[in-house]
């Protein structure tokens, strides 16, 4: 399983790039895994307010639709527009095509709340 070392993540299976003061998420090659094939993807709006711990959007697969969690609170700057029409990308490319937000914290020390790749692999061996 892929589980980037330099990024962070929630209990929720969402991952985190910092990227200077602002941090880029999207959902983990394990949870696109559990899910299975991915057929839409429901973002938030730019300018949306985002809290930790709450949902911001949805997946939706052909087995299950699934919340999307904020590991941060922030203000949504960007959004992945592609997966509107690609939701592929997530099952395809989770860390790369498929990031599905970018935000602006409230509060960058959040991100060090969240679980390192180590700590992340040992949750997921768990489950």
């Amino acid at each position: 399983m892929n589980i980037p070392k330099e990024f962070r993540y929630s209990n929720e299976h969402e991952w985190v790039k910092v990227e200077g003061d602002k941090v880029r998420v999207g959902i983990t090659h394990f949870a696109q895994s559990e899910l299975g094939d991915i057929v839409f993807v429901e973002l938030p709006e730019v300018g949306d307010k985002v809290v930790a711990g709450e949902p911001f959007g949805s997946v939706e697969s052909v087995k299950t639709v699934s919340e999307l969690y904020a590991p941060v609170s922030g203000t949504v700057v960007e959004i992945n527009e592609e997966l509107s029409d690609s939701p592929e990308f997530v099952n395809e490319s989770p860390y790369e095509k498929a990031w599905m937000i970018i935000v602006e914290p409230t509060n960058l020390n959040e991100v060090e709340q969240l679980m390192t790749a180590v700590q992340y692999e040992e949750m997921t061996k768990e489950d």
